[in-house]
């Protein structure tokens, strides 16, 4: 079959979203207060919420970047003497129909030796911080997002190679529940929700707040799992604070400092309000799952989760460290030290996630098992390529004979 010996399942593949995506099924009532595409001279811009939107510069995705192209730079290993930027290469979408077509993916996956793939967006990973002030546009925006999506890549098909996670905003908690309703009774196998304070009305809320267990008790029931992806989690608050930039602009200028007072801090909090106000507690059987968000964000928060279970027992009803081990499921980036990741919660807890085709990720996606050398056997090392991820599905999917 291949060198493996099996097929492995890709935890985090993307899309590059058509300009109608967010607009096809969008109701007229919300077209300016939702998202807009505008041409600006020979250029289009995104305008969400009747402002100019720089998470994504180039909406039309035309050209693209190639995939794995800036691996060196993720690894820190830019031969000295060459400029970072020199590395980015780009080219035309229509040749790559599988970044938008799901027949042309699925013949792509074949060669790429994936039996799955879990889907997440691009564009869309910054629609709903851009939204956060006007929540009904929030809402109707991301139903009509999950109608294209379904439409388009499919909640279910009986192949179960493509497994498009469709987007789930907290912010109107009634709303909510009706949604992923919605989307359960599509056939999804998982959903997305953004790793950030909940916005709201007054004030925002955590995603431990009791408002929000609809959501979670209608996950649990269903078995099926949340993905936290990154995303424009609005933390650049943070870095404004400190005089730097406070809206994200994806390929603009970095500020090193940006990147360190922000980090993983969202993906970090996310899981730290789930643990801390008591979600896994009252919905044992809730799975999730924190993708592209690195793992050093781990070892900080199960050692302040045991430090905060040692000052006040009495605010934990169960060991968070456990509750961390048996509950979260965790994509580390390929250049990390996988080995000390599993010490903390276990092998069985780490996915396997190339961030295809993605320019930052790595341009042949099974090769990520070279970097799972240091574990500690092929069995551990299958575990990550394959087998993690149907168990954190919780679904049938075809086994792969030897």
């Amino acid at each position: 079959m291949n060198e493996l010996g099996y097929l492995s399942i890709d935890v985090d593949n993307h899309y590059y979203e058509p300009l109608d995506a967010f607009t096809r099924h969008l109701p007229k009532e919300f077209r300016r207060r939702g998202v807009q595409i505008m041409k600006d001279g020979r250029h289009s811009v995104a305008v969400i919420g009747e402002r100019v939107n720089h998470f994504i510069p180039n909406p039309t995705f035309d050209p693209i970047i190639e995939p794995g192209c800036l691996d060196l730079m993720f690894r820190g290993q830019v031969p000295e003497g060459v400029d970072p930027v020199s590395l980015m290469k780009v080219e035309e979408l229509d040749l790559r129909p599988e970044y938008q077509n799901r027949d042309a993916r699925l013949k792509v996956l074949a060669g790429q030796q994936l039996e799955s793939i879990f889907l997440f967006p691009t564009f869309g990973c910054g629609v709903e911080e851009a939204l956060k002030k006007d929540i009904p546009a929030t809402m109707a925006s991301l139903h009509a997002f999950n109608l294209w999506l379904d439409e388009d890549w499919g909640f279910d098909r009986p192949d179960h190679h493509v497994y498009a996670a469709p987007m789930i905003s907290l912010a109107d908690p009634v709303a909510a529940a009706a949604e992923v309703d919605f989307v359960l009774e599509r056939g999804a196998r998982l959903v997305h929700v953004r790793p950030a304070p909940v916005p709201g009305e007054v004030k925002p809320r955590s995603l431990g707040h009791p408002d929000h267990d609809p959501v979670w008790a209608r996950l649990a029931e269903a078995g099926v799992p949340v993905a936290f992806h990154l995303g424009d989690s609005g933390y650049l608050t943070i870095s404004a604070m400190w005089g730097g930039k406070e809206n994200f602009e994806g390929f603009g200028f970095t500020d090193p400092f940006d990147k360190i007072v922000t980090d993983d801090r969202a993906i970090h909090d996310t899981i730290a309000s789930l643990i801390v106000h008591g979600v896994f507690t009252r919905h044992p059987g809730l799975r999730v799952a924190s993708i592209e968000n690195g793992s050093e964000w781990v070892h900080r928060l199960a050692k302040r989760l045991r430090k905060l279970a040692n000052q006040y027992p009495r605010a934990f009803a169960a060991d968070p460290v456990q509750e961390l081990r048996e509950h979260v499921w965790v994509a580390p980036y390929y250049e990390e030290d996988v080995k000390r990741l599993a010490g903390v919660i276990g092998v069985e807890r780490i996915l396997f996630g190339s961030d295809w085709p993605h320019g930052e990720g790595l341009e042949t996606p099974v090769s990520y098992a070279k970097d799972l050398s240091p574990l500690n056997s092929d069995d551990d090392i299958e575990k990550v390529m394959r087998t993690n991820a149907l168990e954190y599905l919780g679904v049938p999917v075809p086994s792969v004979a030897r």
